[in-house]
């Protein structure tokens, strides 16, 4: 019995040293979230915008006015829509942030990627019994929503430089 939990060991490590050794990486790991050198940003001024602006520059895409291409952003659209059917005791809702975006060429305003939407959401379960922390809960679901609304635009943009 112990020799073949011993051969069994034996191959897991063997089996991850040669994943290791072969080069193997997650897609996307260690690439830089944008290629371009410079990104002007357009649009209103919202939390979501200075998130996309902050990422943009921790990966080495300068932000500027000035820049070659524009990213278009569209205001935030949060939505909640209700999923229970009880109006008492705990109630599950979604919510949902949706963002329009397009990037354009400044020279002579050609869309590399027409107006798109970016759509999250996230089901959340309210009570009643706690108002003070439902708002606390919509708020830190709101933040989630605009780092996964983040995280989807970059990926956008990564794809449109593979283009």
């Amino acid at each position: 019995m112990q020799r073949r939990t011993l051969l069994q060991l034996g191959f897991a490590a063997g089996a991850s040293l040669a994943l290791a050794g072969c080069g193997f990486r997650l897609r996307g790991l260690d690439q830089p979230v944008v290629a371009r050198d410079a990104l002007a940003l357009a649009g209103t001024d919202s939390e979501l915008a200075r998130q996309a602006a902050r990422r943009l520059e921790r990966a080495g895409t300068r932000v500027h006015d000035r820049a070659a291409l524009v990213l278009n952003l569209g205001a935030e659209r949060f939505r909640e829509r209700r999923l229970s059917v009880l109006d008492s005791g705990p109630r599950e809702l979604e919510i949902s942030l949706e963002v329009p975006f397009s990037v354009q060429r400044r020279a002579d305003g050609a869309y590399l990627i027409d107006q798109q939407r970016l759509e999250v959401s996230e089901r959340i379960t309210v009570n009643d019994d706690q108002l003070l922390a439902q708002d606390d809960l919509r708020e830190a679901t709101h933040d989630r929503l605009r780092d996964d609304a983040v995280r989807q635009l970059m990926d956008r943009l990564r794809a449109l430089d593979t283009q």
